[in-house]
């Protein structure tokens, strides 16, 4: 019967197609995820070729010559990258990243760590993009440099409430800067690379003070690979892609691997053809730009999108880090209300977090951006590292075609980013990098502690709402019994469902068991794995038919007298919709009574529940007639009372 009643009340939901169009105008098109969660990338060229410059600058001018050889060396681990990120994104196109690629092959703790690195990249890319686009301001005008801190948090708190509107608002405002940055290093590089620079740019008397040695170039390398970060992104947020959610993602992340690329190797270029060296006060870029136009309108342009640029590369992370959060929590190693999405399509938790995290960071390092770059890009090569190894790992699993082409190209990536975090590890070990290793041992072992905790918790509430010497089992007689009951449920056997059917039995003429069953997006219409990826539209298909016979037969077992529903939904964030759009059906014919249950009845609870139920009363309270109320449970007080019934 539940199969039956499940196949009719689908007619009675909200429209599917027209639910999905309108949830996929809330996403990114290839254009608006490039601008959305490719500005960090993109604003690295600003100081990605200085860092090299101002290390082979230690070993004096001759030194300088290897600009562009080292760039090109990254350039190439770039390509690298994007193919294998590109990879990534049709093998799990759910997002996560490194997480989800070390969760599938490299095991529990590896994951973590590549999600604990990934979340403490992310914050600190808001921090430093932020303070870096204050420091270029600031160096403008020197007046406004004692209000440092306050401009930064100022800039964050702009950033943030442009973010809390939606990804697609801030990747539409974010467009404009992104393609006046793009346009105005694309001339600097063309016409100094045509002209060699029409403007004479100071020189600085420099000797060969030192040896040119391995050491000295792995160093250039791997302070140059800080205009890396941010590739990975993309990958990190796919499911905010539109429909053809792969191939948008896809293209987004080949688009900014030529644009990064192309950047990377014209600086440099243009580096030794103008013979830039450091100078104590100028960037390098600035020295490009006067170089190429000298100081008129256009050098004031650039200097400008760079400024506005780096400021706004903060929201790479609020593009990506929520989403990630998201793929952690759902996975119990964070807190569940990290899981919700406003109807705005919204993370707000994630977002809330990642700025008051980065704003902590201002506040402490005083709004200097020097105390920070020491401690970035070191997480983000060890989460870079992890992804290779779990994509070889992957590619030897499946052994689809051209897997061993793959895996070789994902293993060289993984020597090259590995040594490139060791090496950032060690150089800047003075710096601070060793709290940055000891910050990632600390996340991670709390998301340990927070997955066991769920799982003792979940454990505990199975066996006290199977013991049935609890109270609550009496005989109970009805006060009205005119209306239908209706009970949402997303477990079989937990004592906050048993409590809500046992009210809504002797509050109801009939009692409703509702379920909702998430299709699921991960495959849509052309959505389908490339690259001898494996998932595909049957086996998505089994696996909701497996949730579905799986859950009614474990209702059947513990509930054989109450009814179940059972509709569908197109993911977990349209539960709440799907819900209240069936009740609003049911609360039209008849009088209802929605008894919702909830184990979070106190603060701890709370604040690890996922929200839904709260979600839920205010959205049938808004868009329905129906009667809402909420039974409270106390699991832990609960099983305390059911072990002395039975030593009784």
């Amino acid at each position: 019967m539940a199969r039956d009643e499940a196949s009719s009340s689908n007619s009675t939901s909200a429209d599917p197609s027209r639910t999905s169009r309108s949830r996929d105008k809330r996403r990114l098109t290839a254009t608006t995820g490039l601008a959305a969660l490719s500005l960090d990338a993109m604003a690295s060229v600003a100081y990605g070729p200085e860092a090299i410059v101002l290390v082979l600058a230690a070993a004096g001018g001759n030194a300088l010559g290897l600009t562009l050889p080292v760039s090109a060396a990254i350039v190439v681990l770039l390509a690298v990258l994007v193919l294998s990120y590109r990879q990534l994104i049709a093998a799990f196109p759910d997002g996560g990243g490194a997480y989800a690629v070390a969760k599938a092959h490299l095991g529990r703790r590896a994951s973590l760590v590549a999600a604990a690195s990934l979340v403490i990249d992310y914050v600190l890319n808001v921090a430093v993009s932020v303070t870096a686009g204050t420091a270029a301001l600031t160096s403008a005008f020197p007046a406004a440099g004692r209000y440092t801190v306050w401009i930064a948090l100022s800039v964050l708190a702009l950033i943030t409430a442009v973010n809390l509107r939606g990804i697609v608002s801030s990747a539409r405002a974010f467009v404009t800067p992104t393609v006046v940055f793009v346009v105005s290093i694309a001339s600097v590089i063309v016409v100094g690379l045509v002209n060699g620079g029409s403007h004479s740019v100071p020189q600085v008397d420099s000797q060969t003070v030192g040896t040119i040695g391995i050491l000295l170039v792995l160093k250039a390398f791997s302070s140059g690979c800080a205009a890396l970060t941010g590739v990975e992104a993309i990958a990190n947020a796919t499911p905010q892609f539109r429909e053809n959610r792969i191939r948008r993602a896809q293209r987004a992340e080949v688009a900014l691997g030529v644009l990064l690329g192309a950047m990377m190797l014209g600086i440099a270029a243009l580096v030794e053809r103008l013979h830039i060296q450091p100078q104590a006060g100028v960037t390098v870029l600035s020295q490009l730009t006067e170089g190429v136009f000298g100081r008129g309108a256009m050098y004031y342009v650039v200097q400008v999108a760079t400024i506005v640029l780096l400021a706004l590369a903060a929201n790479t992370s609020f593009g990506g880090l929520p989403q990630l959060m998201k793929v952690v929590a759902s996975d119990d190693h964070l807190p569940h209300r990290l899981t919700r999405r406003t109807r705005n399509g919204v993370y707000r938790n994630g977002v809330l977090i990642l700025a008051g995290a980065s704003a902590l960071l201002i506040v402490v390092s005083g709004g200097d951006v020097n105390a920070l770059v020491p401690l970035f890009a070191i997480c983000v090569f060890i989460g870079f590292t992890l992804a290779q190894v779990g994509l070889v790992r992957h590619w030897s699993v499946t052994r689809s075609h051209g897997w061993r082409r793959r895996a070789a190209l994902n293993g060289f990536g993984a020597v090259l980013t590995a040594v490139a975090a060791v090496v950032l590890t060690v150089m800047k070990a003075g710096e601070g990098s060793l709290w940055v290793v000891l910050v990632l041992a600390i996340l991670v072992a709390a998301m340990e502690l927070l997955a066991r905790s769920y799982r003792r918790t979940r454990e505990l509430d199975i066996r006290t709402a199977a013991d049935t010497s609890h109270p609550g089992e009496h005989p109970r007689h009805s006060f009205a019994g005119q209306g239908l009951a209706v009970v949402p449920v997303s477990s079989p056997l937990c004592c906050a469902t048993n409590d809500a059917l046992h009210a809504a039995r002797a509050f109801g003429r009939e009692v409703v068991a509702l379920h909702v069953v998430i299709d699921g997006d991960s495959v849509r219409e052309g959505d389908t794995a490339r690259e001898g990826d494996t998932a595909q539209e049957g086996d998505t298909g089994a696996a909701i038919a497996r949730e579905h016979d799986d859950f009614a037969s474990e209702w059947r077992r513990y509930h054989p007298l109450d009814r179940l529903v059972e509709v569908r939904a197109p993911d977990e964030d349209s539960v709440v919709d799907v819900l209240a759009d069936h009740i609003a059906t049911l609360a039209s014919n008849d009088d209802v009574l929605v008894i919702i249950p909830d184990s979070a009845s106190d603060t701890r609870a709370k604040l690890l529940s996922s929200g839904r139920a709260d979600d839920l009363e205010r959205a049938l309270k808004r868009t329905t007639h129906a009667l809402v109320t909420r039974t409270r449970t106390n699991v832990d007080a609960r099983r305390s009372t059911s072990i002395a019934n039975v030593r009784r």
